[in-house]
């Protein structure tokens, strides 16, 4: 099947295509509020100040809520790259590449093109979405990946001992990118499959349990030790808060940093068959035709279970994000893959996950060329930019917005309530403030008549005085 040129393998094009249009987005959309640019100026705190231990949400503020692999990634990106967007986004383009790699040999063994399951996952919304965001869901999603498929190779593929290994490193490396959900993600699948197909014994005897448990305290171990340490109560907060209480609670009142996301039961589903268009519902027909042979294939059953298990643990949280999907992107991939030798119309369905990306990018190539991104991206990064010249000092009314922080290198300040503001007026000392139009109400008008604005986009202005 070829797709483009009968020179060029319409797989490697595509998926070339597909990763330096992802590339490409990294450098050049700014980072934005709320989640992204919360995550990347923590990594900015983390890299500037060499304290590598305890996540800082501000200067001398620890953000407890989720463990340091994401910050550590995007804070060793800043100090090889320097502080920008790219660099910020980089590790996790690098994660996701690595993914790609990782499984193309399921096609190989198939008689299929290497980067098969490349090009799918790549046209995955969801997946190409996060080969870009500063988020912990990628870094989450790799630590999934690498255990499920170290755990398959450990005990199919006697000859590469490295695998067995590489399951308890996983483990370790999940507890550090988004803690304890990382056996909640795996550890119900494969037990699940290892008792509909009796592999007790097998798993048992081929994995090294007592060594590799060793292994995954290592890795994982001494940063809760010492972050304990640093700043105690964070071991309760960040396991019983973040753990039970989340997922229990969208309301609870025990968050420090977040925003509660109230959705309705069972909405991880509708994400699913949103952010992973066309292909789940390409999977979901597959599935549903060979219902009556799904469970006498190993590995079709070891597949559909890890799909299966992260939508169903989550199906009773209301407490939940699109990205809590990511984990299950590759067997949806992988289960494609085994489908795709009896799979008709091929190119009319690649042609349809193409245009996705594709028209994103005409999207923002469109928005270029029309000047619109500045006024509608969520992000302070153009305020900030465009008045650096000015040389004044730089407010937020009543809360700093992250990218404000990250843009400003830290040196955003609030200005929370009208005395403030009038104090700062009344020193007649110019400086800027942006104020997001929604809590100009909160600002006396006689101070509001001493601002001039310089600049608007769809959320927010920025004022001066002088």
């Amino acid at each position: 099947m070829m797709l483009f040129s009968k020179k060029i393998n319409p797989y490697t094009f595509w998926v070339s295509i597909l990763i330096l249009i992802r590339a490409f987005l990294n450098y050049a959309i700014p980072l934005m509020d709320k989640t992204e640019a919360r995550y990347a100026e923590i990594a900015r705190i983390m890299a500037e100040t060499n304290n590598w231990t305890t996540l800082q949400i501000d200067y001398g503020v620890p953000f407890w809520a989720k463990p340091p692999l994401s910050t550590w990634l995007s804070a060793l990106s800043f100090n090889i790259f320097g502080v920008n967007e790219f660099a910020a986004r980089f590790p996790y383009l690098l994660l996701n590449i690595i993914i790609v790699l990782l499984i193309g040999k399921y096609a190989k063994r198939k008689g299929l093109d290497f980067l098969l399951p490349a090009l799918i996952l790549l046209t995955i919304p969801e997946f190409l979405l996060h080969t870009g965001v500063v988020s912990t869901d990628t870094a989450l999603a790799f630590c999934v990946t690498l255990v499920m498929i170290s755990f398959w190779e450990g005990i199919h593929n006697i000859a590469q001992n490295f695998w067995k290994y590489l399951f308890f490193i996983g483990l370790g490396l999940g507890l550090l990118a988004k803690g304890p959900i990382i056996i909640i993600l795996t550890a119900p699948p494969i037990f699940v499959w290892m008792v509909i197909f009796k592999q007790y014994k097998t798993v048992w005897k081929s994995l090294p349990w007592v060594l590799g448990i060793l292994i995954t305290g290592l890795v994982a171990i001494p940063w809760y030790y010492l972050a304990e340490q640093k700043t105690p109560g964070f071991f309760n907060y960040f396991i019983v808060g973040e753990h039970f209480k989340r997922f229990l609670s969208s309301g609870w009142k025990g968050d420090k940093y977040g925003f509660p996301k109230s959705q309705p039961m069972g909405m991880i589903w509708v994400f699913l068959f949103l952010f992973a268009i066309p292909w789940i519902q390409i999977l979901a027909i597959k599935v549903w035709k060979n219902k009556a042979i799904l469970l006498k294939n190993k590995w079709v059953a070891f597949l559909l279970f890890w799909i299966l298990w992260t939508p169903i643990f989550f199906t009773v949280s209301k407490s939940l994000i699109h990205p809590y999907i990511m984990p299950v992107m590759v067997p949806i991939a992988l289960l494609i893959t085994h489908f795709w030798e009896e799979t008709t119309h091929k190119k009319r369905i690649i042609k349809i996950a193409l245009s996705i990306p594709l028209l994103a990018i005409f999207i923002y190539t469109a928005a270029v060329f029309t000047k619109k991104p500045a006024f509608y991206i969520n992000s302070d990064k153009f305020f900030i930019e465009n008045n650096s010249d000015k040389n004044l000092p730089l407010y937020h009314w009543e809360n700093k917005s992250y990218s404000g922080q990250f843009y400003s290198k830290g040196s955003l300040k609030t200005i929370e309530n009208n005395a403030d503001l009038s104090k700062n007026i009344n020193s007649k000392k110019s400086f800027l403030i942006i104020i997001p139009h929604k809590k100009i109400k909160n600002i006396d008008k006689e101070n509001m008549k001493l601002l001039k604005e310089l600049e608007s986009n769809y959320k927010k202005s920025i004022y001066i005085f002088n």
